[in-house]
């Protein structure tokens, strides 16, 4: 078994599972914060899922996307930081 059979035959079904319980964790959760997180761990294994179709396609481009849609993700995710934040100041 070679990389690109493990990362097609093992690490994609288990990145694949756990976005679905993520996705039910989206939908469930109980507070706002528990979606955030969820949503930020979505885009997380959204990027796995772009990185190991650029190593099994062999295009390097996707890398590139993957990279920015992480800088987007740490963007929001500090984004809703800083406005729980001013909303526990202003309670």
């Amino acid at each position: 078994m070679n990389v690109h059979d493990f990362l097609y035959y093992i690490i994609l079904p288990i990145l694949s599972i756990s976005s679905l319980l993520v996705f039910v964790r989206f939908f469930k959760g109980p507070s706002i914060v528990d979606r955030v997180v969820a949503l930020d761990l979505l885009i997380t294994i959204g990027i796995g899922i772009i990185a190991i179709y650029s190593v099994i396609s062999d295009k390097p481009t996707f890398l590139d996307i993957s990279l920015v849609l992480a800088l987007i993700a740490f963007l929001g995710t500090v984004a809703f930081a800083y406005y729980l934040e001013k909303r526990n100041k202003n309670d």
